[in-house]
């Protein structure tokens, strides 16, 4: 007689998914969690890439939460803030696609507009905080890079306005528009220069063995961020998706100026460290402004827009442009000398400015930034942009034992 093998069934957590900007991604309060989960370490790691479904070797996560994307390989953790004057902490973690590892290094600023929103529908905010209509202004400590955004949540009838007429280029659908602040964006704790550019300049010169220099601007502000000029890469700065994915070895030429600019930044101490944190930094390429088509079809034109940016995430172009290199765009636009401050035109005339709109694969963007000059290092008091977000799906991931 054979003897039965028993299993273990599925474990439940309450759970919700979400789409913020235009990225997506599983929330977890905190408290929900399995008690091994509650801390970081190993287990909950472990949870977290089964609920991704990763790794997968067929980079589909056809058995998880993800979308096999860098946009869709996310996951968020929120709970009632340790932080004076903060009412929510988030942690992000960024789920490797194909890898057995989640990167908290760096902040997710799409899904930073569905944080707000997450936490007043659950239970996180004082109800006396909400108003029965207007805005739910929510302070955020942003936990991965010790940080506070401020997000600016519209209530109706004492709930979450999803709904609106807010168009968000990268996002199908219209929702309604939540106003996100980043305070004081930029590193407190850069090496070898001031903490937003950790050289000490607003233009290096990025040495990268086997494929050459480069003129680069490398900015902690959102997240830490190399700019290139595309020309100097064979770029137009009007490439979609597939004209940079579909390139193994410019992929690859990525990668290798992502870590070479890592190490310049301070952010890795051996070139070999980078393979393990490719959360950040990121790597994007800016150029002046042209009229170009967008993976939607829909025509940017060169009026509509200061200068053209593509950025790389998790190894591949990003299909609009993450929250926190907006950020960083902004931020580094604001600054006379910066790459993209010249490449919008602004460094020519030596004046600064308070917003841009560049333009990215699915259209436009517009983000503003406040940048001084303090103790003769550059500072920014905050970055500001409007994005969206709303509830997919809410109840119970189930994950089996692990």
């Amino acid at each position: 007689m054979t003897t039965a093998t028993i299993h273990a069934p599925q474990i439940k957590i309450a759970a919700t998914y979400m789409r913020g900007g235009t990225s997506k991604g599983v929330f977890f309060r905190l408290q929900d969690l399995p008690k091994a989960a509650q801390v970081p370490g190993p287990a909950r790691d472990a949870l977290l890439l089964r609920v991704i479904g990763s790794p997968d070797p067929y980079a589909k996560q056809i058995d998880g939460m993800g979308g096999a994307t860098s946009s869709t390989s996310k996951t968020v953790i929120l709970s009632k803030s340790t932080q004076a004057n903060h009412d929510v902490d988030y942690l992000f973690g960024q789920v490797a696609i194909d890898k057995p590892f989640v990167d908290w290094s760096g902040n997710c600023g799409n899904l930073t507009a569905a944080v707000g929103a997450f936490a007043i529908s659950n239970g996180l905010i004082d109800s006396t905080r909400i108003p029965l209509n207007g805005i739910c202004t929510v302070r955020i400590w942003q936990a991965n890079i010790s940080k506070t955004i401020i997000a600016h949540v519209p209530i109706t009838n004492g709930e979450v306005q999803e709904t609106g007429d807010f168009e968000l280029d990268g996002v199908t659908f219209p929702a309604a528009e939540v106003q996100i602040e980043f305070i004081n964006p930029a590193d407190d704790d850069g090496e070898g220069g001031s903490s937003m550019f950790p050289t000490g300049n607003v233009v290096d010169v990025l040495e990268v063995p086997g494929i050459g220099s480069f003129n680069a601007t490398m900015i902690n502000a959102g997240i830490p961020t190399i700019f290139i000029n595309a020309e100097d890469l064979g770029y137009t700065g009007t490439e979609l998706q597939d004209d940079i994915n579909s390139d193994n070895a410019a992929l690859a030429k990525f990668e290798t100026i992502r870590a070479y600019g890592a190490l310049r930044m301070g952010l890795i101490n051996h070139i070999d460290e980078a393979a393990a944190r490719q959360h950040t930094p990121k790597v994007a390429f800016v150029a002046k402004p042209q009229t170009y088509v967008s993976s939607s079809g829909k025509t940017v034109n060169v009026s509509d827009i200061d200068l053209l940016v593509r950025a790389l995430s998790m190894g591949k172009l990003h299909h609009a442009m993450m929250g926190t290199a907006a950020v960083a765009i902004g931020t580094a636009a604001a600054i006379p000398g910066t790459l993209v401050n010249l490449a919008a035109g602004i460094g020519r005339t030596n004046e600064k400015t308070d917003a841009v709109r560049f333009g990215h694969p699915s259209g436009t963007l517009r983000v503003g930034a406040e940048a001084s000059m303090v103790d003769g290092e550059w500072t920014v008091v905050k970055a500001i942009m409007s994005r969206s977000a709303r509830v997919l799906m809410e109840g119970s991931v189930r994950v089996p034992t692990v």
